[in-house]
């Protein structure tokens, strides 16, 4: 709407540990939903435990990068927003956190630029470049960490680029980001 982007926080929500979900995997088409959407996403693992993190170090505390795909119940969310509630059921649920393979910093820097893509049956459906993101990656762990303590371990999907749509049954998926394994995942 030609305002500017950071004049909000970012917002954030949370998934459940039995949402994450590996490579190669066959997923059950969500339950509760007839509108399962697919977000490409940079993911990052927090490496090293802290708390109100400053901008300045916040990449210290980043471990590693991975290629994800936040699975969306989007008539949930629809619903959800509509009545002023919050979107646990529409984000956090059972197998909604496909992630590649993590990719540790220390082998390949921070990454802030490169191609980010999502095809659905080989069409392309999301392209852009993780320069192009409104929030940084120290941006994030630094916003994130002012209202929970972040611990090793942690996952953290960073947002997506246009261009996000529906999935169904039988959909084969391919996720990639430059430098990056990719991520395959099928909908069953």
């Amino acid at each position: 709407m030609g305002n500017d982007p950071k004049s909000e926080p970012p917002v954030f929500f949370t998934k459940p540990a039995d949402a994450v979900v590996e490579s190669g995997s066959a997923i059950p088409y969500a339950t509760q939903t007839s509108n399962l959407h697919h977000e490409v996403e940079l993911l990052f693992a927090i490496g090293k435990d802290g708390a109100e993190i400053a901008e300045a170090t916040a990449r210290d505390h980043v471990w590693g990068y991975a290629v994800g795909v936040d699975l969306t119940r989007r008539d949930l969310q629809a619903a959800a927003k509509q009545a002023g509630g919050p979107w646990d059921a529409s984000k956090g649920f059972d197998n909604s956190a496909p992630i590649g393979p993590l990719t540790p910093a220390s082998a390949i820097g921070h990454l802030s630029a490169g191609t980010i893509q999502l095809s659905v049956n080989g069409a392309i459906r999301q392209n852009a470049n993780l320069s192009e993101m409104i929030w940084t990656v120290p941006e994030i762990v630094a916003a994130l960490s002012r209202t929970w303590a972040l611990k090793a371990g942690d996952l953290v999907f960073t947002g997506t680029p246009s261009g996000v749509g529906p999935l169904h049954r039988g959909d084969a998926v391919a996720a990639e980001i430059a430098g990056l394994s990719p991520l395959r995942f099928t909908i069953k």
